[in-house]
């Protein structure tokens, strides 16, 4: 790589945050210090809020596979002051650094690398000086030692165990590294304003009193406090819990309200890597920032006071009584929908339940006898609701819609400091008695319950569906989505997938697979085969006593497909050759676009397995459809397997914005549009065509995308619809059951039975996060019969009368 000539990574010349030094050293030989760190600085006249900022860190020569570090940042930098990151700690040193504001891992180089501050969470992807030049979300960029990525005419220099790079105290910043930052003595300094020698301003006397400022003026009548960035000091409150792991702090709740309904009482308070020395019922006075924390630009912030400075009064106070959380406290609207963001919106607290909680947001709440509406996560997280009354499914879910995204939704996470964990609950079962603790906000799930008290678990013994067996004359065909497999997953992956097939499912005669990667995962070494993953796969459903399957698939181009990188994730079909033939045509690759030939026998495909359109831009890094033709007791049947687009890059049903951006639609559209007009070729070949066209269409069944997959139900009939609305889920996401799975079929099949056969999405303990569905097709039924499909009549008969 050319070193020489490349232009400077340059952010506008900062007059407000800086990086102002850093030092990669920490615990090197040589070292007085024992941890890197990374010093910002307030060049401006106002406060300069870092909450949702990042500080990134890359190596000094990056190679292609290199990638920025980040350490998340919260709280504000006052005028004129500094603020600490505290990075890795090397192995010697003696003095530790002052009180950090933030705290990282990132392992900085002494004498080469590149720091920025950015906005936003997300790593940078630039790895040159030319591409970070373009990348508008840097704030300030410096590049030390030999650093390609680097602001002007060159680097830093002078870094190294016992030198840091620092700017001139004026905080000049000309956006050139070299000029502007000198080596020297590593001196870091925290917000307080102390030292790593313990030095710094005299500490203020410890208040006795409240000071001016309450919760509610904190808290204020919109989502943003209008305080924000502002010093606070002495602000009363009794801590009503404490979070000791994760984004460590503590919650406080003022017992003198005011009289405005839209102004919380509750607020957290962020105390980041300090110590926490308070406990509930601890009556306090807080000092420190006002921030707005929110991860990412879509989701609403969190209300906090960030660097703070905490003075315990009193211990053992009881603490303020609790919101009820019911149907008559949480409004049955969800959110006004202005079209945009809604954070300056004025609080309608009784009319919109995203306004009441925030009204309530840092607040007590108690929810009793909650039922689970989303089984506990692998993060020790629940959904229950306080409206059991609420859009029910048939097993205890709360069904999602558009325009019922069920407001009685919460997620509970356990602060229970006798450190009872959250049990593993299944939808249906119920937090028994009393659940209470502040309401907070994340960015994902939004508002949550941070239970300091836990109702009792009661199992309500929801049980794994098992659907009939496929009579003799029945086709049956099922879809699974069997999340990321690959030949070195442990075995009891496979064989609980495979329980699904031949127990739940019933061994159907096809299985169309989602999520099949290749023979060995997320390895990415250009391995594209998945014969050891479904070899594995189809040994495990003859353990669990089904069929010996066959499998047909076309393999990906390596990392042209999407899903997990290195995984080459597609999707493959299952068939008992005992049951039914596939009818195997030279031709399909990865991409050969099938097409269908008209034959006076009815059409057939022009390569089977096939592909359909795999160079269209709707199927880019996304999992191209698999189109197979069958043969079932001398009838052909066309399937077309589908994993389309994921739902990643939408707005939070629960975010800033509303109603919430659903941007991945779009590549939906088009790839409902492509497979559409596929399935209208071999009705255009043949009106009675026995097409079913299955698998995980990642959209609602009354989402555009499946309006345009279907035709408007007059190409292909979504079967979902023809369930009970009660019924019309294969997928649960934070509490609310919906659709993303789907069969549909064609008008030339005409007798079917179709079941979502629940054995995932409603558990805590699961095989796939989705359910797999199965229709069971009479291909003998599709109208008056042709003199063809009479013989074949014929020949089943004769097949019956010997079978006796």
């Amino acid at each position: 790589m050319v070193l020489t000539g490349l232009p400077a990574a340059q952010a506008a010349p900062s007059a407000t945050a800086v990086i102002s030094e850093v030092y990669g050293g920490g615990g090197n030989s040589g070292a007085t210090l024992t941890h890197d760190f990374v010093e910002l600085a307030n060049a401006g006249a106002a406060p300069f809020d870092v909450s949702g900022l990042s500080v990134q860190y890359l190596s000094g020569s990056p190679s292609p596979t290199s990638r920025w570090g980040v350490t998340p940042l919260t709280g504000a930098i006052a005028p004129g002051k500094t603020y600490l990151v505290q990075q890795a700690a090397g192995t010697g040193g003696t003095a530790a650094l002052p009180a950090p504001d933030a705290t990282g891992g990132l392992a900085l180089s002494a004498t080469s690398g590149t720091v920025a501050l950015v906005q936003g969470t997300a790593p940078l992807t630039c790895l040159n000086a030319a591409d970070c030049a373009a990348e508008g979300r840097i704030v300030d960029l410096v590049g030390f030692g030999s650093a390609v990525v680097r602001e002007g005419s060159g680097p830093a220099t002078g870094a190294s165990n016992t030198a840091s790079v620092a700017r001139a105290a004026n905080l000049a910043d000309t956006d050139d590294n070299a000029a502007d930052l000198k080596a020297g003595t590593p001196s870091p300094v925290n917000a307080a304003g102390q030292t790593s020698g313990g030095g710094g301003p005299e500490e203020p006397e410890e208040p006795t009193e409240p000071g001016p400022v309450r919760i509610h003026d904190i808290q204020g009548t919109t989502r943003v406090s209008p305080l924000k960035g502002q010093k606070v000091t002495a602000v009363p409150g009794i801590v009503t819990g404490v979070r000791t792991t994760g984004s460590k702090g503590f919650w406080i709740q003022d017992t003198a309200p005011d009289a405005d309904a839209r102004t919380s009482e509750g607020l957290f308070v962020y105390t980041g890597s300090g110590p926490l020395t308070v406990k509930a019922g601890d009556s306090v006075l807080v000092s420190g920032t006002v921030a707005e924390y929110a991860a990412n630009a879509n989701v609403q912030s969190l209300t906090q006071i960030g660097s703070p400075t905490t003075t315990v009064l009193s211990s053992g106070n009881p603490l303020p009584e609790a919101v009820v959380l019911d149907p008559s406290s949480v409004p049955a609207k969800y959110v006004p929908a202005p079209g945009g963001s809604i954070d300056g919106l004025p609080l309608e607290p009784t009319v919109y339940a995203l306004d009441f909680y925030e009204s309530v947001e840092g607040v007590r709440a108690r929810i009793s006898d909650a039922r689970v509406v989303g089984p506990t996560t692998p993060y020790k997280e629940v959904w229950v609701t306080s409206k059991p009354a609420e859009n029910p499914t048939v097993r205890g879910g709360t069904r999602y819609g558009y325009d019922t995204p069920n407001t009685g939704r919460i997620k509970v996470m356990s602060l229970d400091e006798t450190g009872a964990p959250i049990p593993a609950a299944n939808v249906g079962d119920v937090l028994s008695g009393t659940t209470e603790g502040p309401v907070d906000y994340a960015s994902f799930g939004g508002y949550s319950l941070q239970a300091t008290t836990l109702g009792a678990h009661v199992d309500k013994g929801l049980e794994r569906e098992v659907t009939r067996k496929q009579k003799s004359k029945e086709l049956a065909v099922a879809t699974y989505n069997v999340e990321n497999l690959d030949a070195l997953d442990e075995q009891g992956k496979f064989d609980r997938l495979a329980q699904g097939v031949a127990v739940n499912l019933a061994s159907p005669d096809i299985v169309t697979l989602e999520e099949i990667q290749d023979d060995n995962g997320a390895t990415d070494d250009g391995t594209v085969t998945s014969e050891a993953t479904l070899k594995r796969f189809t040994d495990a459903i003859v353990a669990a006593g089904g069929p010996r399957y066959s499998w047909r698939y076309i393999a990906p181009a390596d990392k042209q497909d999407g899903g997990e990188p290195g995984g080459n994730i597609r999707l493959a079909y299952l068939f008992n050759p005992e049951r039914v033939s596939f009818v195997d045509r030279a031709g399909g690759d990865a991409s050969t676009p099938v097409s269908v030939v008209k034959t006076r026998k009815g059409p057939q495909l022009s390569a089977s397995p096939g592909r359909i359109n795999p160079a269209s831009p709707a199927w880019a890094d996304s999992r191209k459809p698999l189109v197979g033709e069958f043969t079932f007791r001398g009838r052909s049947v066309f399937l077309v397997a589908n994993h389309f687009g994921s739902k990643g890059g939408d707005e939070p049903l629960h975010g800033r914005n509303q109603e919430p951006t659903r941007s991945s639609e779009t590549k939906r559209h088009q790839q409902a549009a492509e497979v559409n007009a596929f399935v209208r070729e071999l009705q255009a070949a043949d009106k009675k065509a026995r097409v079913v066209v299955l698998g995980d269409i990642n959209d609602f069944e009354f989402s555009k995308t499946v309006e345009v997959l279907s035709g408007g139900g007059t190409v292909l009939t979504p079967l979902i619809a023809t369930l009970p609305e009660a019924e019309r889920y294969s997928y649960v996401f934070d509490g609310n059951s919906q659709t993303l799975d789907h069969i549909l079929t064609s008008p030339g099949i005409r007798s079917y039975d179709y079941d979502v056969v629940h054995i995932n999405a409603e558990f805590a303990d699961q095989a796939s996060d989705h359910d797999p569905q199965i229709v069971r097709v009479d291909v003998t039924d599709r109208g008056l019969p042709s003199l063809r499909e009479l013989l074949a009549l014929l020949a089943d008969l004769i097949r019956e009368w010997r079978d006796r």
